[in-house]
């Protein structure tokens, strides 16, 4: 509980948007004793998720590259707002890269959806190095993080947007007032 409501504080600070979710992936991995976290992000296309937060995964694995969606059943299946769980993914071939993952050492994962409105704008996945079938409490506390992770996200799209309109409308005054062509730092 002391997560979560550390997570909600930083979500309403002036934190920024890695540093939140740099948070909740580290919280997952600390409070549950797991061992490891990410949080992916739909690219502009759709086709791909991005990593964005990471815990307890190496360089290496990181570096894989993004996860296409066309090759990762269980990623198409998140984003379509459903949680998914893998209790042994030696026995599930639905992952794209599931011997990395063997490799990495991660033996089960559960991938929960990131949503605004509605609509998954990403994932965030938990692992553990033993097979095994996360409980009731433990989903709970991932879908609480999953909610705090996407209105970090929503809250700095938004922040972005209004930066950008206010700038836009601080260049049509300068241009409306004539004052020449050096606009003021914004």
């Amino acid at each position: 509980m002391r997560a979560l409501i550390k997570i909600s504080q930083s979500v309403s600070s002036s934190l920024s948007l890695k540093e939140v979710l740099q948070m909740i992936v580290e919280n997952a991995v600390r409070t549950l004793g797991l061992k490891a976290a990410s949080i992916r992000l739909l690219d502009e296309d759709r086709k791909t998720l991005q990593v964005k937060a990471a815990y307890g995964l190496s360089k290496a694995y990181l570096e894989k590259g993004p996860v296409v969606l066309e090759k990762s059943t269980i990623d198409r299946e998140c984003l379509r707002c459903a949680i998914v769980s893998v209790k042994d993914i030696r026995k599930d071939k639905r992952l794209q890269y599931r011997e990395k993952l063997i490799k990495e050492g991660i033996a089960s994962l559960i991938s929960l959806p990131l949503t605004v409105r509605g609509a998954a704008i990403g994932v965030i996945r938990v692992y553990t190095s033993v097979p095994y079938s996360f409980t009731d409490s433990e989903i709970d506390f991932l879908s609480a993080l999953a909610c705090q992770g996407a209105i970090a996200i929503e809250n700095a799209r938004l922040f972005e947007h209004i930066e950008s309109e206010y700038k836009e409308l601080a260049k049509d005054v300068w241009k409306w007032y004539d004052w020449g062509t050096h606009f003021p730092k914004i």
